[in-house]
């Protein structure tokens, strides 16, 4: 048989420019379609942190300047911006396959079965998303019948309403993107029994009228988590699953709470405190830190822990995020103190724990939500924190002190150098600054929480720019790209949760849990006792900011019954989950550190337990002594 010889593929393409121009256009659109979310992210990350820098500049800089009300204008594009890049970053977040979940029970299932549910739980999130599309149209056609416009820009609302339906396209989009990735190769009968695993929970939904509100909401919220359904979207379609049993409230609510529950400028502090700490966690900021520790505590039996822990406490006042915190310093000190001889798990266990308190000491992710969620000042609970922050890196000092010296750690350095000490700190001085500028401008009443978060922002970029060089056009947008999927992933928590919490309202929910557990004891030292416990097996198996945005609905009114201040509660619940971060199954602390350690899970929380005593012990402080959080508080009334 003749055999014909073989035509390469670039002598084709050079013989047919329709096949080159071809295979230039798929490459171009596949770049587009990678990249398309990620450039409006970052791109509108930079209009806002530029827009609300301008707005203090106006403010304190050129006072005597009105540039068209610019406190006013720059507020309305920045919101607007905001929550378009909110829906963009969730988009994004489900094309990398990022989001809040509780894995435990679907990762001890077979891999069909495990395809299945992951299958059925794309067709709730699909049919969920076509629910936002289509009634957000509708929202969008109400708002230009009616001419509503907004206030400064006297702008046509139905612009900025156009975010939910526009974001849930693209969701939808992705997701379905994501189900055609995701089943390639997968056997027929997997998924044919997704699908019936979806037609079977949803039926009773559909087929049996006069279900009771709550147990339908809370029995699918309860079952969607445990198949491993994104918790947002657990919250999302067990309400529609719920709406559709009982017809509790309109559907076309849906799209309207999406938009005006992040219509909300003290929600914009989340992405900049997040964008700040990305910017200033990876570069030399976060040495000189660590430097200045070294010279402080670094020559005492347990030097480098020691120095991880009080890093720990500086660069928490700059990142408000616990995980950010143990990734940033864990890259360096966890190779540097197993090489000292301090053992794995240990050295592990340390920067984990150490890196709660980022959510304890301000600034706090988890404390704004708290506040917007609460209603509750999001200064006055900043504050409420530093002392309980402050104690709980000093708890853990203490005792890695004693276990140090039992071991025989010592750091390099074996005796204190003043003049060492004040070079490193004059060395980490624009470091050092960072909360200042955010805790003085907020207490100083210069700046709210957002704008003190947009100013940290672009204190990082400035500094990383000009100053350090560590920065540059290519990580400056893997930065902002990366704080905007972070931070969508939180939005799209609270966008869930204000539908799910509309119908916990509705059915008095939390009045019935207090009732309850009043009924149990009115003893408030019980009850405390009570709450704790619940919170930290929460923490257990919920992320903490997953959490919040749930219980502090049902919770927050059986604390008021039994007189415990709405901050010092707050305080209360951050600190339990805060407990969270460093307890498996979900311990988010303990598996970055030890994925940036190399070390097994099972090592570092056999080096955590006695840390993990000493957290609780502080937690009971903080519980039964509310001044440790309400000091502070006191100096701002």
């Amino acid at each position: 048989m003749k055999v014909e010889p073989t035509i390469a593929v670039e002598e084709l393409e050079g013989k047919s420019p329709d096949i080159k121009n071809s295979r230039e256009s798929n490459k171009l659109l596949s770049v587009i379609d990678q990249r398309f979310e990620e450039v409006l992210i970052v791109a509108g990350f930079l209009t806002f942190i530029i827009l609300i820098n301008l707005q203090v500049i106006n403010r304190y800089v050129l006072p005597f300047v009105d540039i068209a009300n610019i406190t006013t204008w720059t507020e309305e594009i920045s919101r607007y911006l905001f929550i378009f890049v909110s829906f963009l970053g969730a988009s994004l977040a489900i094309r990398k396959g990022e989001s809040i979940q509780v894995n435990f029970l679907l990762d001890r299932m077979s891999a069909g079965l495990r395809n299945s549910i992951n299958i059925a739980n794309t067709i709730f999130m699909v049919y969920f998303s076509y629910i936002m599309i289509r009634y957000g149209y509708d929202l969008i056609t109400f708002q230009l019948e009616t001419h509503q416009s907004s206030p400064a820009l006297a702008m046509p609302m139905a612009v900025p309403y156009s975010a939910v339906p526009i974001g849930f396209t693209l969701i939808l989009i992705r997701l379905v993107q994501k189900f055609i990735k995701d089943t390639k190769g997968i056997h027929l009968k997997d998924g044919v029994l997704g699908a019936v695993i979806a037609m079977v929970i949803i039926a009773p939904a559909i087929l049996m009228p006069d279900h009771k509100i709550t147990l339908a909401l809370f029995g699918y919220f309860i079952l969607f988590i445990l198949i491993g359904m994104p918790i947002a979207f657990s919250l999302g379609v067990s309400t529609l699953a719920t709406v559709l049993a009982t017809d509790a409230i309109p559907i076309d609510f849906f799209p309207q709470t999406a938009f005006t529950s992040i219509d909300n400028f003290p929600i914009m502090a989340i992405p900049f405190f997040i964008a700040a700490g990305i910017i200033m966690g990876g570069g030399n900021i976060i040495r000189k830190l660590l430097k200045l520790s070294d010279e402080l505590i670094g020559y005492l039996p347990g030097g480098l822990a020691l120095v991880a822990i009080a890093t720990s406490m500086f660069f928490s006042a700059i990142s408000g995020s616990g995980p950010a915190t143990v990734a940033a310093i864990g890259t360096i000190l966890i190779p540097a103190m197993i090489k000292q001889g301090y053992s794995a798990s240990f050295s592990t266990a340390i920067v984990a724990t150490s890196g709660s308190i980022g959510v304890i000491i301000p600034p706090s992710n988890p404390m704004v939500i708290y506040g917007v969620v609460s209603q509750e000042s999001i200064s006055k609970l900043f504050i409420a924190g530093i002392l309980p922050g402050i104690l709980t890196g000093f708890a853990l000092m203490i005792v890695t002190y004693f276990i140090s010296k039992k071991k025989g750690w010592r750091g390099e350095n074996t005796k204190f150098d003043m003049k060492r000490m004040l070079s490193a700190a004059w060395d980490a001085k624009l470091a050092l600054l960072v909360p200042v500028i955010i805790l003085g401008g907020i207490y100083g009443g210069y700046m709210t929480p957002t704008e003190a978060a947009a100013v940290a922002a672009a204190y990082g970029l400035i500094v990383g720019f000009f100053i350090y060089k560590d920065l540059n056009l290519k990580s400056l947008y893997q930065c902002l790209s990366k704080a905007g999927v972070t931070s969508a992933i939180i939005i799209l928590l609270i966008v869930m949760a204000s539908i799910f919490g509309r119908l916990i309202t509705l059915e008095r929910v939390a009045e019935t849990v207090a009732q309850f557990v009043l009924s149990l004891s009115d003893n408030k030292i019980v009850i405390l006792l009570l709450l704790n416990a619940f919170l930290l097996l929460v923490g257990l198996v919920m992320e903490a900011l997953a959490a919040i945005v749930i219980v502090t609905p049902i919770l927050l009114p059986m604390a008021l019954a039994i007189g415990v201040d709405p901050i010092h509660f707050g305080l209360i619940m951050i600190f339990n989950l805060a407990i969270g971060f460093v307890t498996p199954p979900v311990g988010v602390n303990l598996f970055v550190a030890a994925s940036t350690a190399k070390v097994k899970i099972e090592e570092v929380i056999k080096g955590n337990s006695v840390l993990l005593v000493t957290m609780l012990v502080v937690l009971a402080l903080v519980t039964y002594i509310p001044d440790i959080s309400l000091w502070l508080v006191g100096f701002m009334k």
